[in-house]
């Protein structure tokens, strides 16, 4: 089987982390957003994986020849070098896509972490014979999304409600796709939507299917919500009775520690926190709801909360970073410097506070 997975834009609801690495790079749960969709991808038999992107497409492919080798997967980039929404660059990776199997083959948007069902996901299609299928998730504010209107006990998707203002379901699109190959000889090579244009003509013959995704999903392309996903994604984990999550005296809720991370004495950290390689924590520090990113050290007695700490970064002694902040890369804050909502370029030294959510270049 194949999958494409639609990397597309600049990144900039995730700036500033994404002004170092694209933004499937950035690393969430303390590795590459990306890497989350390419492990669940080869776990249930994908053999060749396609990046559509348009956006340093050579720090990508550097990037992932490494993981072709680990993970004994093809992976190839098709580059865009116009933006052609999310259905035109299926057609720029058609003769990719196609082969003589006639097997179907998945798309995923970039952005979305949740458990991946792909294995069910093919049993589903398999088993409603239609062109198409793709993943819904609920939602508590249906209002503000697209939601797809669908048949609750087959699944085939009536038709698509952008916005409603009046309740007429609460499943909206998860942005993960199982497609027949046939679906790329609908689309034209230009700019266009899948979810506005492709799918509604795939429904109107009633040939689209929508299973619902058990467990959580969350699109992870804006801080608040990276956040919220990485509560949502270690709260799997524990589900699962993961052995990655730490334990210790000074560990509270899920928290994902890498082995050479180093923590003092003294600490409390947790619940909802990711560390990555190389980090460094010291005495009397405390952490909660945030991501510390590879390579960063944390002075003795800070108190980080709600906040991405981004890579080689240092936070001074007695210092607070909380109401999402977001530290870009090799950022320096100084001892007792308090941040309110700050995010910070790369490669800057703080030595005032931030007492007002800004943007500081």
């Amino acid at each position: 089987m194949k999958a494409l997975i639609l990397v597309g834009g600049f990144g900039t609801r995730l700036r500033p982390l994404t002004l170092s690495v694209p933004k499937p790079l950035v690393d969430f749960a303390n590795k590459p957003m990306i890497l989350h969709q390419i492990e669940a991808l080869k776990a249930i038999g994908v053999t060749e994986v396609v990046l559509a992107i348009n956006y340093q497409p050579k720090i990508m492919q550097n990037f992932l020849k490494e993981f072709e080798k680990k993970l004994d997967l093809k992976i190839t980039c098709s580059q865009e070098t116009e933006p052609l929404g999310t259905a035109g660059p299926l057609a720029l990776a058609r003769d990719v896509l196609r082969d003589d199997s006639g097997e179907p083959f998945f798309v995923l948007n970039s952005d979305v972490i949740c458990d991946y069902p792909l294995k069910e996901m093919i049993e589903f299609h398999k088993s409603h014979g239609g062109e198409a299928s793709i993943m819904v998730t609920k939602v508590d504010e249906p209002s503000k999304y697209g939601v797809v209107v669908m048949e609750e006990v087959t699944g085939r998707v009536e038709k698509f409600v952008e916005k409603p203002k009046v309740f007429v379901g609460n499943k909206i699109n998860a942005g993960i796709y199982l497609l027949n190959p046939s679906v790329l000889d609908r689309i034209q090579l230009r700019p266009t939507s899948i979810e506005k244009e492709v799918f509604p003509c795939i429904a109107a013959e009633k040939k689209l299917h929508a299973m619902v995704l058990p467990g959580f999903w969350m699109d992870i392309g804006q801080p608040r919500d990276y956040i919220k996903g990485l509560r949502l994604y270690l709260d799997s984990l524990r589900k699962k009775s993961s052995p990655d999550l730490a334990v210790g005296r000074h560990i509270l809720g899920n928290v994902l520690l890498d082995e050479s991370a180093v923590i003092g004495d003294g600490c409390l950290i947790g619940p909802d926190v990711a560390i990555g390689p190389g980090c460094v924590i010291e005495s009397g520090v405390r952490l909660s709801r945030c991501s510390i990113m590879r390579g960063v050290r944390i002075k003795k007695h800070a108190c980080i909360s709600s906040s991405i700490v981004g890579w080689h970064s240092t936070v001074g002694r007695w210092a607070r970073v909380e109401n999402m902040s977001i530290l870009g890369e090799d950022v320096h804050v100084g001892d007792e410097v308090y941040s309110n909502g700050g995010v910070v370029l790369p490669h800057k030294d703080i030595q005032s506070s931030i007492l007002e959510p800004e943007i500081v270049m």
